[in-house]
């Protein structure tokens, strides 16, 4: 491992230049105009993926290339090896404002220990600390002690349609003892963290029809009811004053919080008045009985994600709007399930919804949560590699956000995650000013270096 550890050591520089080649490329996903930007950094992936050692092919998919990059075969002597995958993307998300942009976007700018542009966190920088990792390792010809697949996708940012495709037609060449994935986040570098659990999604829209076209208030308002209002006193039933949210059935299926976790995130940084600052609020709300950190992680919300209806333009125009509508979504935790969330949902606002308007229910799209053991071999040996890497005692999180390419490894490829985030939480991922701090990306290479072999112990 020495060996490994100088070359990482003695290369920075290089490395670096690598990250800022690998972030030039706009691969926008959501924007076609980027189409061609996406398989050109595809095709510099593959080729560096080449250059560096590994057997690398670029496989073409229904939207944007997936890149598939493997260690060489090992000699036939060495017989069945553990396999894992290493999961990451290159695509990114638009960087629009533009002019809130300190520099150009794709222009990568170091400043201190900051690499500033649009992908360096999200995704390229930690999936590229990855596969440094690995070319220390064939470079100095030290033996790994296992196989590993890179599978780096080209639309994790518009929802991962063709990878969960190719999980399927390629579940035999895929097959593993699990997914390593840096595509998460650490609370500070004092604590890097192992997420092992995800909360899921489900998505819809609300909507009210009342009269067959706009109506004068003056002339006809007191005689129907206004869908505006319908809909405001609707969805004001869907949550209690204790935070809860108030559909019957709704925490059925919620797993309770083991005291294990419950210590695991006492460790956690926080101070409230930070927190308050950081969103710009006065005082906090949320589900009685759980801490700032345990309410955004790890119990499942309802929220309203958006409300439209009469008139929207300058001055005023005396309506009965015709209609009202709301986009709702509801994060899960694990044991919810999004189909039986959304069930539950549309027969509960048609049973409160009054007879005076109509009531049309829209889903939307669905993820189901995602829970690894924090306890298992696999995530300790990932713990173990943090330690190494960080110098610091790791932590245990839960994301409150949904990744659902996990769940589709999961059930595909009967693989569990280890989700490896090196991103702070100022790093700005979907933001203007996204950046990468160097120490994690630094840090991150040494990490997957360890990994290797605390995997195989």
């Amino acid at each position: 491992m020495q060996a490994v550890l100088s070359y990482l050591a003695k290369n920075q520089a290089r490395f670096l230049e690598d990250l800022c080649a690998y972030v030039r490329f706009p691969s926008v996903s959501a924007q076609p105009q980027h189409s061609g930007d996406l398989h050109a950094c595809a095709e510099w992936l593959v080729r560096h993926c080449k250059s560096i050692g590994l057997e690398a092919r670029l496989c073409p998919t229904g939207g944007h290339p997936v890149v598939i990059a493997k260690t060489p075969p090992a000699p036939a002597a060495a017989g069945k090896r553990p396999h894992f995958l290493v999961y990451g993307h290159y695509d990114v998300q638009p960087p629009e404002p533009f002019d809130l942009w300190t520099s150009p976007p794709f222009e990568p700018r170091v400043e201190g220990r900051s690499l500033f542009g649009r992908g360096t966190t999200d995704n390229k920088g930690q999936n590229l600390a990855h596969l440094i990792a690995v070319e220390a390792y064939l470079k100095t010809n030290t033996p790994l002690p296992c196989d590993i697949t890179f599978v780096i996708e080209g639309e994790e940012e518009v929802g991962s349609k063709s990878l969960g495709e190719f999980l399927l037609a390629n579940k035999a060449e895929l097959a593993c003892d699990a997914v390593v994935i840096s595509d998460t986040g650490m609370p500070s570098k004092k604590h890097p963290a192992l997420t092992y659990a995800l909360r899921g999604i489900a998505a819809f829209e609300v909507i009210l029809h009342g009269p067959a076209r706009d109506l004068h208030s003056g002339m006809f308002g007191g005689t129907v009811d206004n869908p505006a209002m319908a809909l405001c006193q609707l969805l004001g039933q869907l949550r209690d004053k204790k935070g809860r949210v108030a559909i019957p059935g709704f925490y059925d299926d919620v797993k309770p919080l083991a005291t294990y976790e419950r210590k695991q995130f006492a460790r956690l940084p926080y101070k409230e008045s930070e927190y308050k600052k950081l969103m710009g609020v006065r005082e906090l709300f949320g589900e009685q009985g759980y801490t700032a950190i345990e309410q955004r992680s790890a119990r499942p919300t309802l929220e309203i994600n958006g409300l439209t209806s009469g008139y929207q333009g300058e001055g005023s125009k005396t309506i009965v709007p015709s209609w009202a509508r709301a986009k709702i979504t509801t994060r899960l935790v694990p044991g919810q399930n999004p189909a039986k969330i959304i069930k539950l949902v549309c027969q509960h606002l048609k049973k409160i919804c009054p007879p005076s308007v109509r009531i049309e229910v829209k889903s939307g799209h669905g993820a189901e949560p995602y829970l690894v053991s924090p306890t298992s071999p696999h995530a300790q040996a990932a713990l173990r590699a943090l330690k190494s890497a960080f110098g610091c005692e790791p932590v245990i999180i839960r994301e409150g956000g949904s990744i659902p390419i996990v769940n589709s490894f999961k059930k595909v490829l009967k693989a569990d995650a280890l989700m490896l985030g090196l991103a702070l939480p100022d790093d700005n991922a979907h933001s203007p000013n996204e950046k990468f701090d160097l120490d994690c990306f630094e840090k991150g290479q040494l990490m997957s270096a360890q990994l290797w072999q605390e995997l195989v112990k």
